[in-house]
Protein backbone atom coordinates (compact mmCIF):
# COMPACT_ATOMS: atom_id res chain seq x y z
CA UNK A 1 0.00 0.00 0.00
CA UNK A 2 0.91 3.65 -0.44
CA UNK A 3 0.46 6.66 1.84
CA UNK A 4 0.11 10.40 1.37
CA UNK A 5 2.11 12.71 3.61
CA UNK A 6 1.30 16.42 3.93
CA UNK A 7 3.61 18.91 5.64
CA UNK A 8 1.69 22.13 6.32
CA UNK A 9 3.58 25.35 6.98
CA UNK A 10 2.67 29.00 7.07
CA UNK A 11 3.90 29.59 3.52
CA UNK A 12 3.45 26.27 1.71
CA UNK A 13 1.94 22.81 1.83
CA UNK A 14 4.36 20.05 0.80
CA UNK A 15 2.91 16.69 -0.22
CA UNK A 16 4.29 13.33 -1.23
CA UNK A 17 3.28 9.78 -2.04
CA UNK A 18 5.29 7.44 0.20
CA UNK A 19 5.70 3.68 0.20
CA UNK A 20 5.75 1.37 3.22
CA UNK A 21 9.52 1.77 3.63
CA UNK A 22 9.38 5.56 3.78
CA UNK A 23 10.55 6.19 0.21
CA UNK A 24 9.01 9.22 -1.51
CA UNK A 25 7.72 8.31 -4.98
CA UNK A 26 6.71 11.84 -5.92
CA UNK A 27 6.42 15.17 -4.15
CA UNK A 28 5.05 18.61 -4.90
CA UNK A 29 3.78 21.69 -3.12
CA UNK A 30 1.30 24.54 -3.24
CA UNK A 31 0.93 27.86 -1.38
CA UNK A 32 -0.85 27.61 1.96
CA UNK A 33 -2.76 30.83 1.40
CA UNK A 34 -3.66 31.28 5.04
CA UNK A 35 -5.46 34.55 4.30
CA UNK A 36 -8.20 32.60 2.48
CA UNK A 37 -9.21 30.63 5.56
CA UNK A 38 -8.86 27.00 6.57
CA UNK A 39 -11.48 25.52 4.24
CA UNK A 40 -9.73 26.80 1.11
CA UNK A 41 -6.38 25.50 2.40
CA UNK A 42 -7.82 22.06 3.14
CA UNK A 43 -9.47 21.90 -0.30
CA UNK A 44 -6.09 22.71 -1.86
CA UNK A 45 -4.47 19.97 0.24
CA UNK A 46 -6.99 17.47 -1.12
CA UNK A 47 -6.51 18.63 -4.71
CA UNK A 48 -2.72 18.47 -4.38
CA UNK A 49 -2.95 14.95 -2.94
CA UNK A 50 -5.10 13.70 -5.81
CA UNK A 51 -2.84 15.35 -8.38
CA UNK A 52 0.41 13.80 -7.19
CA UNK A 53 -1.17 10.35 -6.93
CA UNK A 54 -2.28 10.60 -10.56
CA UNK A 55 1.07 12.03 -11.70
CA UNK A 56 3.01 9.08 -10.32
CA UNK A 57 0.76 6.61 -12.15
CA UNK A 58 -1.29 5.35 -9.22
CA UNK A 59 -4.90 5.67 -8.12
CA UNK A 60 -6.51 6.73 -4.86
CA UNK A 61 -7.61 3.11 -4.42
CA UNK A 62 -3.96 2.27 -3.69
CA UNK A 63 -3.73 4.88 -0.91
CA UNK A 64 -4.17 3.40 2.56
CA UNK A 65 -4.30 6.66 4.50
CA UNK A 66 -3.28 10.30 4.64
CA UNK A 67 -1.10 11.88 7.32
CA UNK A 68 -0.68 15.57 8.08
CA UNK A 69 2.03 17.37 10.04
CA UNK A 70 1.05 20.81 11.34
CA UNK A 71 2.72 23.50 13.49
CA UNK A 72 0.25 22.70 16.26
CA UNK A 73 -1.69 19.73 17.63
CA UNK A 74 -5.02 18.00 17.19
CA UNK A 75 -7.20 17.36 20.21
CA UNK A 76 -7.67 13.56 20.18
CA UNK A 77 -10.99 13.88 22.05
CA UNK A 78 -12.66 16.29 19.62
CA UNK A 79 -10.73 15.79 16.37
CA UNK A 80 -10.25 19.57 16.21
CA UNK A 81 -7.06 21.59 15.83
CA UNK A 82 -7.63 24.01 18.74
CA UNK A 83 -5.15 26.58 17.49
CA UNK A 84 -2.37 26.88 14.98
CA UNK A 85 -0.85 30.34 15.17
CA UNK A 86 1.12 30.21 11.90
CA UNK A 87 -2.03 29.23 10.02
CA UNK A 88 -4.48 31.38 12.00
CA UNK A 89 -6.54 28.27 12.71
CA UNK A 90 -8.87 27.91 15.68
CA UNK A 91 -10.96 24.78 16.31
CA UNK A 92 -10.50 23.51 12.76
CA UNK A 93 -11.83 20.00 11.94
CA UNK A 94 -8.83 19.23 9.74
CA UNK A 95 -8.90 15.43 9.77
CA UNK A 96 -12.66 15.24 9.29
CA UNK A 97 -12.77 17.70 6.39
CA UNK A 98 -9.78 16.20 4.59
CA UNK A 99 -11.16 12.70 5.05
CA UNK A 100 -14.46 13.81 3.52
CA UNK A 101 -12.65 15.31 0.51
CA UNK A 102 -10.40 12.28 -0.09
CA UNK A 103 -12.44 9.36 1.21
CA UNK A 104 -9.47 8.12 3.23
CA UNK A 105 -8.63 7.95 6.94
CA UNK A 106 -6.60 11.00 7.98
CA UNK A 107 -4.11 11.20 10.87
CA UNK A 108 -2.77 14.50 12.21
CA UNK A 109 0.18 15.27 14.47
CA UNK A 110 2.68 17.99 15.31
CA UNK A 111 5.31 18.71 12.63
CA UNK A 112 8.26 18.01 14.94
CA UNK A 113 6.65 14.76 16.06
CA UNK A 114 6.24 13.53 12.50
CA UNK A 115 9.83 14.51 11.68
CA UNK A 116 10.96 12.35 14.58
CA UNK A 117 8.82 9.49 13.32
CA UNK A 118 10.35 9.89 9.86
CA UNK A 119 13.90 9.61 11.18
CA UNK A 120 12.89 6.46 13.10
CA UNK A 121 11.41 4.86 9.97
CA UNK A 122 13.78 5.97 7.22
CA UNK A 123 16.52 8.06 8.80
CA UNK A 124 19.35 7.98 11.29
CA UNK A 125 17.32 6.49 14.17
CA UNK A 126 15.98 3.64 12.06
CA UNK A 127 16.35 0.38 13.98
CA UNK A 128 16.00 2.00 17.39
CA UNK A 129 12.90 1.36 19.50
CA UNK A 130 13.11 4.74 21.24
CA UNK A 131 14.42 8.10 20.08
CA UNK A 132 13.91 11.81 20.60
CA UNK A 133 14.14 14.14 17.61
CA UNK A 134 14.99 17.73 18.54
CA UNK A 135 14.66 20.55 16.05
CA UNK A 136 16.96 23.46 16.89
CA UNK A 137 15.58 26.38 14.93
CA UNK A 138 13.70 29.56 15.78
CA UNK A 139 12.42 27.58 18.75
CA UNK A 140 13.01 24.06 20.02
CA UNK A 141 10.59 21.33 18.95
CA UNK A 142 10.52 17.67 19.80
CA UNK A 143 9.43 14.37 18.35
CA UNK A 144 9.37 11.50 20.81
CA UNK A 145 9.26 7.92 19.53
CA UNK A 146 8.70 5.15 22.09
CA UNK A 147 8.33 1.50 21.07
CA UNK A 148 8.62 2.73 17.46
CA UNK A 149 5.45 4.81 17.80
CA UNK A 150 5.15 8.59 18.03
CA UNK A 151 4.37 9.59 21.59
CA UNK A 152 2.32 12.71 22.29
CA UNK A 153 0.83 11.95 25.68
CA UNK A 154 -2.74 11.64 26.90
CA UNK A 155 -3.83 14.99 25.50
CA UNK A 156 -1.67 15.35 22.40
CA UNK A 157 0.83 17.84 23.81
CA UNK A 158 3.43 15.48 25.27
CA UNK A 159 6.36 16.46 23.07
CA UNK A 160 6.53 20.22 23.73
CA UNK A 161 10.03 19.78 25.09
CA UNK A 162 11.08 23.30 24.13
CA UNK A 163 9.00 24.57 27.04
CA UNK A 164 10.71 22.56 29.75
CA UNK A 165 11.99 25.10 32.25
CA UNK A 166 15.78 24.88 32.52
CA UNK A 167 16.39 28.22 34.28
CA UNK A 168 13.85 29.18 36.95
CA UNK A 169 12.86 32.83 36.44
CA UNK A 170 15.09 32.99 33.34
CA UNK A 171 14.62 34.57 29.94
CA UNK A 172 10.98 35.41 29.09
CA UNK A 173 9.48 33.05 26.52
CA UNK A 174 6.81 33.73 23.89
CA UNK A 175 4.62 31.17 25.67
CA UNK A 176 4.26 33.55 28.61
CA UNK A 177 6.57 31.71 31.01
CA UNK A 178 10.25 32.21 31.78
CA UNK A 179 13.35 30.05 31.48
CA UNK A 180 12.06 27.66 28.79
CA UNK A 181 14.62 25.44 27.10
CA UNK A 182 14.06 27.03 23.71
CA UNK A 183 15.20 30.40 25.10
CA UNK A 184 18.64 28.81 25.64
CA UNK A 185 18.94 26.03 23.05
CA UNK A 186 17.49 27.53 19.86
CA UNK A 187 19.06 29.47 17.00
CA UNK A 188 17.29 32.49 18.47
CA UNK A 189 19.20 31.92 21.71
CA UNK A 190 22.52 32.03 19.85
CA UNK A 191 21.46 35.31 18.24
CA UNK A 192 20.55 36.76 21.65
CA UNK A 193 23.88 35.66 23.14
CA UNK A 194 25.71 37.08 20.14
CA UNK A 195 23.94 40.41 20.63
CA UNK A 196 25.00 40.41 24.27
CA UNK A 197 28.59 39.80 23.16
CA UNK A 198 28.44 42.82 20.84
CA UNK A 199 27.23 45.01 23.70
CA UNK A 200 30.02 43.83 26.00
CA UNK A 201 32.86 43.82 23.44
CA UNK A 202 32.22 46.28 20.59
CA UNK A 203 35.63 45.50 19.08
CA UNK A 204 35.19 41.74 18.86
CA UNK A 205 35.34 39.72 15.64
CA UNK A 206 31.58 39.23 15.65
CA UNK A 207 31.07 42.98 15.76
CA UNK A 208 33.37 43.40 12.76
CA UNK A 209 31.59 40.65 10.82
CA UNK A 210 28.18 42.15 11.63
CA UNK A 211 29.41 45.72 10.96
CA UNK A 212 28.52 46.59 14.54
CA UNK A 213 24.83 45.99 13.88
CA UNK A 214 23.08 43.55 16.24
CA UNK A 215 20.39 43.05 13.59
CA UNK A 216 23.02 41.40 11.37
CA UNK A 217 23.95 38.79 13.95
CA UNK A 218 22.80 35.32 12.90
CA UNK A 219 23.29 31.94 14.51
CA UNK A 220 25.28 30.83 11.45
CA UNK A 221 27.60 33.83 11.72
CA UNK A 222 28.32 33.09 15.40
CA UNK A 223 28.87 29.39 14.72
CA UNK A 224 31.10 30.03 11.70
CA UNK A 225 33.32 32.34 13.77
CA UNK A 226 33.44 29.79 16.57
CA UNK A 227 34.47 27.12 14.08
CA UNK A 228 37.20 29.45 12.82
CA UNK A 229 38.59 29.64 16.35
CA UNK A 230 37.33 33.02 17.55
CA UNK A 231 37.46 32.73 21.35
CA UNK A 232 34.59 35.14 22.02
CA UNK A 233 32.20 33.22 19.77
CA UNK A 234 33.53 29.97 21.20
CA UNK A 235 32.39 31.28 24.57
CA UNK A 236 28.88 31.79 23.18
CA UNK A 237 28.99 28.32 21.64
CA UNK A 238 30.12 26.68 24.89
CA UNK A 239 27.28 28.39 26.78
CA UNK A 240 24.81 27.23 24.14
CA UNK A 241 26.04 23.63 24.27
CA UNK A 242 25.89 23.70 28.09
CA UNK A 243 22.18 24.59 28.09
CA UNK A 244 21.42 22.21 25.25
CA UNK A 245 22.92 19.38 27.30
CA UNK A 246 21.08 20.45 30.48
CA UNK A 247 17.85 19.80 28.60
CA UNK A 248 19.09 16.58 27.01
CA UNK A 249 20.09 15.25 30.42
CA UNK A 250 16.59 15.92 31.75
CA UNK A 251 15.16 13.93 28.85
CA UNK A 252 17.57 11.10 29.63
CA UNK A 253 16.35 11.07 33.22
CA UNK A 254 12.68 11.07 32.17
CA UNK A 255 12.61 8.95 29.01
CA UNK A 256 15.97 7.16 28.77
CA UNK A 257 15.86 7.02 24.94
CA UNK A 258 18.37 5.07 22.90
CA UNK A 259 19.32 8.05 20.77
CA UNK A 260 18.82 11.79 20.33
CA UNK A 261 18.52 13.12 16.79
CA UNK A 262 19.41 16.78 16.26
CA UNK A 263 17.75 18.64 13.39
CA UNK A 264 16.91 22.22 12.44
CA UNK A 265 19.15 25.08 11.41
CA UNK A 266 21.65 24.81 14.27
CA UNK A 267 22.31 21.16 13.39
CA UNK A 268 23.88 22.36 10.14
CA UNK A 269 26.96 23.08 12.24
CA UNK A 270 27.50 19.34 11.78
CA UNK A 271 30.31 17.50 13.52
CA UNK A 272 31.41 20.70 15.26
CA UNK A 273 28.14 20.68 17.21
CA UNK A 274 27.94 16.92 17.52
CA UNK A 275 31.43 16.55 19.01
CA UNK A 276 30.78 19.31 21.54
CA UNK A 277 27.45 17.81 22.65
CA UNK A 278 28.93 14.33 22.97
CA UNK A 279 31.69 15.75 25.16
CA UNK A 280 29.39 17.90 27.34
CA UNK A 281 26.40 15.60 27.85
CA UNK A 282 28.12 13.04 30.14
CA UNK A 283 28.85 15.85 32.61
CA UNK A 284 25.10 16.16 33.26
CA UNK A 285 24.11 12.50 33.38
CA UNK A 286 22.94 11.03 36.71
CA UNK A 287 23.81 7.34 36.19
CA UNK A 288 27.28 7.85 34.78
CA UNK A 289 28.17 4.17 35.11
CA UNK A 290 25.23 3.12 32.91
CA UNK A 291 24.82 3.42 29.14
CA UNK A 292 22.85 6.48 28.01
CA UNK A 293 21.47 7.96 24.81
CA UNK A 294 23.72 8.52 21.84
CA UNK A 295 23.52 11.73 19.81
CA UNK A 296 23.24 11.86 16.01
CA UNK A 297 22.43 14.41 13.31
CA UNK A 298 19.18 14.18 11.35
CA UNK A 299 19.57 12.93 7.79
CA UNK A 300 16.21 13.44 6.04
CA UNK A 301 16.18 17.24 5.87
CA UNK A 302 13.07 18.85 4.38
CA UNK A 303 11.62 15.46 3.40
CA UNK A 304 11.14 14.44 7.03
CA UNK A 305 7.78 16.21 7.30
CA UNK A 306 6.32 14.37 4.31
CA UNK A 307 7.71 10.96 5.26
CA UNK A 308 6.74 11.20 8.92
CA UNK A 309 3.22 12.40 8.17
CA UNK A 310 2.71 9.52 5.75
CA UNK A 311 3.96 7.05 8.34
CA UNK A 312 1.29 8.11 10.87
CA UNK A 313 -1.22 5.91 9.08
CA UNK A 314 1.22 3.04 8.69
CA UNK A 315 1.93 3.07 12.43
CA UNK A 316 -1.81 3.07 13.14
CA UNK A 317 -2.34 0.08 10.84
CA UNK A 318 0.42 -1.84 12.57
CA UNK A 319 -1.07 -1.09 15.97
CA UNK A 320 2.18 0.38 17.23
Amino acid sequence: MLYIGLDVGGMSVKAGVVDESGNILIKSSCPTGVERGHEATIRDMAALSKRIVAECGHSMDEIASVGVGIPGVENPSTGLVPFCNNLHWHDVPLSGMLSDFLGKPVFVDNDATVAGLAESVAGVSRGYDSSVFITLGTGVGGGIVLNRRAFTGAHGVGSEIGHMVVVAGGEPCNCGHRGCWEKYASATAIIRMGGELLAKKPGCALSAAAHGDPARVTAKLVLDLAKAGDEDCMGVFREYVYYLCVGLASLVNILDPEVFVLGGGVSHAGEFLLDAVREELPKHIFYTSMPFAGVELATLGNDAGIIGAAMLGRAHEAGI
